[in-house]
């Protein structure tokens, strides 16, 4: 795209103030609110005057942004950019935080520096990340939101029940959670009216994030199966570039093990080309269960049109906003926290799909209905029972109004169960059998 705007460093975005002509120019940051003289919501873009901080006005400003980047429209981008970085601000409302983050990635797209960009944010992440700060964010968050816990419930619930009797189990996790799924499950093992099961957990882990903190989740895993009196194994996979590559030889799956595939939020760092081959190296496992978690959204099929993606992606993370920011306080650092982990993904989808990377960083999110479709390949699904479906509301009713669980209707929907939030499904679980 022939188009001349300031580098990173150069823009305002990426600084708290820049001076211009001797002048100040408007620090986004400063009170937490945009500081400009203009506030009439009748007035278009394309006059130049900004619109009101009232009122939901990113949204609109934001996809104006993306059809001119679609269009090539140098100068419409230019005036799009300068408003947003205007109005926008990481410690705002709703609106002024997606403003933000959004304008981050339509910067990154309009100049072509997303890689550069996201190389950036994930070192930055890497360097301060720690087993102590990521836990407190897992279980403040968990505390506050079931945006974790639904899945964990509905698949330790399946999980349970498919290894029903057995003596030695296997539970092979490719999930980013540090592992705060399994305590539950180890309390109900441990707990079984026939005699306690031996356990393994291989935890194959996809973000460079997590690398540094395995060992810790380890020993502390190890630590509380002792104390729960379950004879207990753990092992870390690392260092993997395609999920394809793993084998039985690699997860050390033995013959006399009953073994699950537990998928939490993993499926969709798989490049959509290399997805199918996941699922038959999942179904080369021969595992009793296959539970899947996945966020409900579409960036598979609309990653050739950019304004199409573009949308559903902020569709997807506006309710996520929303969701957080009606489940903190306002001054929550574990808020601020998770929104600036969705920076990461925001550009690494918009800005950044056509240069090829690591697969941990693919963010390629699919429905429900399309993962279905792909898992009938090779799998057939498992209705959640009774008593599973019941944990989980019993779940729900521990948090604020406006979640609630959608099971499936007919014959003709889709596989699994899902978390809805204010009628809008946001999250989905399902289980699968060979």
């Amino acid at each position: 795209m022939d188009i001349t705007l300031f580098t990173p460093e150069e823009s305002p975005f990426f600084q708290s103030t820049q001076q211009s002509n001797g002048q100040a120019a408007i620090d986004m940051h400063s009170n937490n609110q945009p500081q400009h003289s203009h506030t009439s919501t009748s007035r278009s873009s394309d006059s130049g005057v900004l619109p009101s901080a009232s009122g939901k006005w990113a949204s609109r400003l934001l996809k104006e942004c993306a059809q001119a980047i679609s269009e090539k429209d140098s100068s419409k981008i230019h005036q799009l950019l300068w408003m947003l970085n205007e109005l926008a601000s990481p410690y705002g409302d709703c609106d002024q935080k997606l403003a933000s983050y959004f304008l981050q990635a339509l910067f990154c797209k309009a100049t072509e520096s997303g890689q550069r960009c996201y190389k950036t944010l994930t070192s930055v992440a890497e360097k301060s990340h720690s087993f102590d700060s990521a836990r407190k964010l897992i279980l403040k968050f968990q505390e506050v939101s079931p945006w974790m816990t639904f899945g964990h419930v509905a698949s330790n619930g399946a999980i349970l029940e498919a290894l029903e009797g057995e003596t030695k189990l296997h539970i092979i996790d490719i999930s980013n959670t540090l592992c705060t799924q399994w305590p539950t499950l180890l309390e109900a093992l441990a707990t079984r009216n026939d005699d306690t099961p031996h356990l393994k957990l291989t935890v194959v882990v996809t973000t460079s994030t997590v690398k540094s903190v395995m060992k810790e989740v380890g020993q502390r895993m190890e630590k509380f199966a002792r104390l729960m009196g379950v004879p207990f194994e753990f092992n870390a996979i690392m260092g993997l570039n395609h999920l394809a590559e793993l084998t039985k030889e690699v997860l050390g799956v033995q013959e006399d093990e009953a073994t699950v595939v537990n998928c939490i939020g993993a499926l969709r760092r798989v490049e959509v080309e290399e997805r199918g081959a996941v699922i038959q190296m999942f179904q080369s496992l021969r595992p009793r269960v296959v539970t899947i978690v996945e966020e409900e959204a579409d960036l598979s099929s609309s990653r050739d049109d950019f304004v199409k993606c573009f949308e559903e992606c902020l569709r997807f993370y506006t309710l996520y906003f929303e969701m957080l920011e009606e489940s903190f306080v306002p001054t929550s650092n574990e808020r601020l926290m998770l929104e600036r982990d969705c920076s990461r993904s925001i550009v690494r989808v918009l800005a950044c799909d056509d240069e090829k990377s690591s697969e941990e960083d693919c963010e390629r999110r699919e429905r429900g209905s399309q993962w279905s479709e792909r898992l009938k390949e090779a799998f057939s699904p498992v209705g959640f029972s009774d008593d599973v479906v019941d944990d989980v509301k019993a779940l729900l009713k521990r948090y604020k109004a406006g979640w609630a669980l959608v099971l499936p209707q007919g014959d003709h929907d889709d596989s699994g169960i899902y978390l809805t939030w204010k009628e809008e499904p946001v999250l989905w679980a399902s289980a699968w059998k060979p």
